[in-house]
């Protein structure tokens, strides 16, 4: 099943999220597209639910609506198009970027406040974790990370009432270690990039996004849902991820060797 995956929803994006920005049109356009090929939205925690459940019944075309990191567009122009489909969807904050006491600097655009996270919470959507500050959580120590998961974790619940649920990894990157934290941590399901359909075989830590784009067109997005040539449409992305990989791995060995002669 598709899980997409949003950033910033603006008519005039910052320099630093236009990528990844999608218009309002487009989104409402998108919202539609879904609506007529009878797709139904969950939330995070409901896919996982129902996949740990194995005799629970999914509707016939399943999706999943994503938002990361908290930009202001999300409440201004994604939650009236909910809203009006109906549609379920899952907002991952990064809790040191949003406006307010908790402000840590580091934001890329106009981010949410928290009465905005309580208004999307109080019409269903479901607000996750992604994340205090919005580091590669697979270079820092057991220690750092840690934190970046509870602060994080226990904002969201002492601004909303709820602990959240879910957890999305900033930038996609985790490693067997971040996910066995963010478990312990008390997240039941956390979320990838990746760039293919989910599939329960994935694991509920591990479950694969796929990106949306401001240069996403409509045929796109239609292959998108479908799962149709994704591996050529993010050939670029993977090829990317792989190398980054290995200069990330390569960090990891000297960061052990340095603190091994300490």
């Amino acid at each position: 099943m598709p899980i997409l995956m949003y950033h910033s929803i603006a008519r005039l994006p910052s320099e630093a999220t236009h990528d990844l920005s999608v218009s309002p049109d487009a989104f409402a356009h998108q919202m539609e597209v879904l609506g007529e090929r009878g797709f139904t939205p969950l939330t995070t925690a409901q896919l996982a639910a129902a996949w740990r459940a194995r005799g629970a019944a999914l509707p016939e075309r399943p999706v999943l609506i994503t938002f990361d990191d908290g930009y202001e567009g999300v409440h201004r122009h994604a939650l009236p198009v909910l809203a009006e489909h109906g549609f379920a969807s899952t907002l991952f904050v990064t809790t040191g970027w949003l406006r307010g006491e908790h402000y840590t600097g580091g934001s890329l655009d106009v981010m949410l406040d928290w009465e905005q996270v309580r208004e999307l919470a109080a019409s269903g959507v479901e607000v996750g974790s992604h994340s205090h500050t919005h580091p590669e959580l697979d270079q820092l120590p057991d220690e750092k990370l840690w934190l970046e998961l509870c602060r994080c974790r226990d904002i969201v619940a002492d601004e909303l009432g709820i602990r959240p649920a879910s957890f999305a990894y900033p930038y996609g990157y985790s490693s067997r270690r971040v996910r066995g934290l963010v478990r312990e941590a008390g997240f039941g399901q956390s979320v990838v990039v990746g760039n293919t359909l989910a599939r329960r075989t994935q694991g509920p830590y591990a479950l694969r996004r796929v990106t949306v784009r401001r240069s996403t067109g409509a045929e796109e997005f239609e292959r998108l849902l479908e799962g149709r040539a994704l591996t050529r449409m993010f050939a670029r992305d993977h090829a990317l991820t792989k190398g980054y990989t290995m200069v990330r791995r390569a960090r990891q060995v000297r960061r052990k060797a340095i603190s091994s002669r300490v």
